[in-house]
């Protein structure tokens, strides 16, 4: 009986791992995909083409973690390749106004703000031996409150949000970023 059970649980693990090597799905590391056996990557600070202060800073600090958590990140001239980086536009807008609010024909409330929209566009290029392996322009927004205190408070709270939305957007377009210059995208 035994030894039935054995035999069985076998053959459905077989069979499992038979059926998963044909479904196309593979397990390999992140940096798998770098083109040409890059093994080690450095990214010295980005350039900074707009108005806002520091975000050269903040993009090749969140670019770097990402290196990190694939496992390429080189040490300062040991790295096979160079991932340059441009933040070539950022920028922030309202998104969404609420309608003003009536009681009867008296209005009540004013139409007011309630949200933002940051968005950025940075391009990047891993570079070897002074040609470029690979290329891409990464796009994204991110939405953030206008804040709710008094009218002093709201500029400053509305610019703490617009700060956290920013870190988030390089978050995600640093990880977009080097997922298609490692997979040639």
């Amino acid at each position: 009986m035994f030894r039935a059970r054995v035999v069985r649980w076998l053959w459905v693990g077989c069979l499992g791992a038979l059926s998963g090597m044909g479904c196309g799905y593979r397990f390999t590391p992140r940096s798998a995909g770098l083109p040409e056996g890059v093994r080690s990557v450095c990214a010295p600070i980005f350039r900074n083409d707009t108005p806002e202060p520091a975000l050269e800073a903040l993009f090749t600090r969140v670019l770097r973690l990402e290196l990190v958590r694939a496992g390429v990140l080189g040490a300062e001239g040991a790295c096979d390749a160079t991932i340059e980086g441009v933040v070539a536009g950022v920028g922030s807008a309202p998104t969404i106004v609420t309608d003003p609010v009536y009681d009867g024909n008296t209005r009540v409330a004013e139409p007011r703000l309630a949200s933002y929209r940051a968005s950025a566009t940075v391009v990047l290029r891993l570079r070897k031996d002074g040609g470029v392996l690979s290329e891409t322009v990464v796009t994204g927004n991110e939405d953030f409150l206008p804040g709710t205190a008094s009218v002093s408070g709201d500029i400053l709270e509305a610019e703490a949000n617009r700060q956290a939305a920013l870190h988030r957007l390089a978050e995600t377009l640093m990880r977009e970023g080097y997922d298609r210059l490692a997979s040639d995208w």
